[in-house]
């Protein structure tokens, strides 16, 4: 029996299909995440940050100074839970599967407990998981209006040496960001997807009062063993005692 050939890179549909791939094609990620803003604007400054799914973060100034933990929570499902919702049952996208393309990416995404952990809000989980540029599932041929975003001139290319698809993404009525209010594409704007991740690198706003802002994102590293330790909490406010201190000796 002869296979389906597997689409060229360069199909909107495989990127779309990339766009839902990011929570079956890594658990942990070290990056680096800068905003780009247009010239006469203040940037904001640029951090470093470790994610082990499902629920641990650390992030850090360039510096090496703390800003955020978070370590792994585990659910009980106790007596809390009569009266909670169905959703709290769901499971982790990496214990379902979903429905795969011929060329390995998800063409249908299952019902699952979704969601990265973040720092600061806005577009952070889109990065991580940019799903919203193409929904849950395709959208049949005859019903184009409902597709979340035109995906126009695919390509592929590299990103800080590491292979990536891009695409220019322009946002449709039935588009839907993942954290309401802040868009990965809240108009025309040119995206770049990390094929071995799918998290989203890159992205510059085209069109519109938001147009030269974005985002860029270097991933230092995949899938490395990060320990709970790189987790726990820190006092900001208590010395550290693991540096060295000097001791100064008068005469």
């Amino acid at each position: 029996m002869s296979r389906s050939p597997v689409p060229a890179p360069t199909d909107p549909d495989e990127f779309r299909a990339l766009s839902r791939s990011s929570p079956w094609r890594w658990d942990t990620v070290r990056f680096v995440l800068s905003w780009p803003v247009p010239d006469g604007t203040v940037p904001r400054e640029p951090v470093r940050a470790w994610v082990r799914r499902p629920d641990a973060l650390r992030v850090e100034a360039l510096d090496g100074t703390p800003l955020y933990t978070a370590g792994t929570r585990e659910q009980s499902l106790d007596d809390f839970y009569v009266a909670s919702t169905p959703a709290s049952w769901l499971l982790a996208p990496r214990l379902v599967a979903p429905v795969y393309t011929d060329s390995g990416l998800v063409e249908r995404r299952p019902e699952a407990a979704y969601g990265d952990p973040v720092f600061g809000g806005g577009r952070w989980q889109a990065i991580l998981d940019p799903v919203e540029l193409a929904g849950d599932a395709p959208v049949p041929p005859y019903l184009p209006e409902r597709q979340p975003c035109t995906v126009e001139d695919v390509s592929t290319g590299t990103h800080h040496g590491r292979r990536v698809r891009g695409a220019v993404v322009v946002p449709g009525h039935a588009y839907a960001p993942i954290t309401p209010g802040h868009p990965l594409a809240p108009a025309r704007t040119r995206v770049l997807l990390d094929e071995r991740t799918a998290i989203c690198v890159r992205s510059e706003v085209l069109e519109g009062p938001l147009a030269g802002t974005g985002h860029d994102l270097l991933i230092e590293a995949v899938d490395e063993d990060l320990i709970d330790d790189l987790f726990a909490s820190v006092r900001l406010d208590l010395t550290d005692v693991s540096r060295h201190l000097p001791w100064p000796v008068g005469p």
